[in-house]
C-alpha cells in the first residue's frame, strides 16, 4: 500500500507555502499533491518520499494530520483508461471514498490514486490484471 499524508489547514493566503517550507526544511520530497477547500479550511492530500518523517515534521509544526493507505493504480495514457478501472471496481461492488489522478515518474504512466474502505480492493484489482504502483 501507498501511504498518503492528509492534513488540515486554514484556507488563507500563504498556507500552502508554509506547509511546503516545513517539508523543504525536513528534506522531504512531495511526489503527489491535491488540495481541496471549503470556505475556511482546506484538506491537503499528498504522497511524499518519507511519510512518517513528514507526519512528524508537520505535526511538530502544529498541523493536524494523519497517514492513510491508498492504492495507486497504473493506467495507460489513453481515453477511457480511468473508466476501465472504475468499471472493474463497480463490477466488484467496491465503493470509492475518493480518487485523484497523478503521474508515476518511475513507470512514466498516469496513476489513479484511490481510497476505499474495502480491504480486498488491491487484491481484486491485481486479480483483474491491473498494476499497482509502489514507492511513488
Amino acid at each position: 500500500m501507498t501511504k498518503q499524508l492528509s492534513l488540515f489547514t486554514e484556507n488563507k493566503r500563504g498556507a500552502l507555502k508554509k506547509i511546503t517550507k516545513t517539508l523543504k526544511t525536513a528534506d522531504i520530497n512531495i511526489n503527489t499533491m491535491l488540495s481541496n477547500d471549503s470556505a475556511e479550511y482546506g484538506i491537503i492530500r499528498m504522497i511524499v518520499d518519507r511519510p512518517e518523517d513528514a507526519l512528524k515534521a508537520l505535526t511538530d509544526d502544529g498541523y493536524m494530520c494523519r497517514l492513510d493507505d491508498v492504492i495507486a493504480v497504473n493506467m495507460p495514457d489513453d481515453p477511457g483508461s480511468l473508466h476501465i478501472i472504475l468499471n472493474a471496481l463497480d463490477e466488484g461492488r467496491i465503493n470509492i471514498d475518493y480518487l485523484y489522478i497523478s503521474y508515476d515518474r518511475k513507470a512514466a504512466t498516469p496513476i489513479a490514486i484511490l481510497k476505499t474502505s474495502e480491504p480486498e480492493t488491491r487484491t481484486f484489482l491485481e486479480g483483474r490484471g491491473f498494476t499497482i504502483a509502489e514507492d511513488l
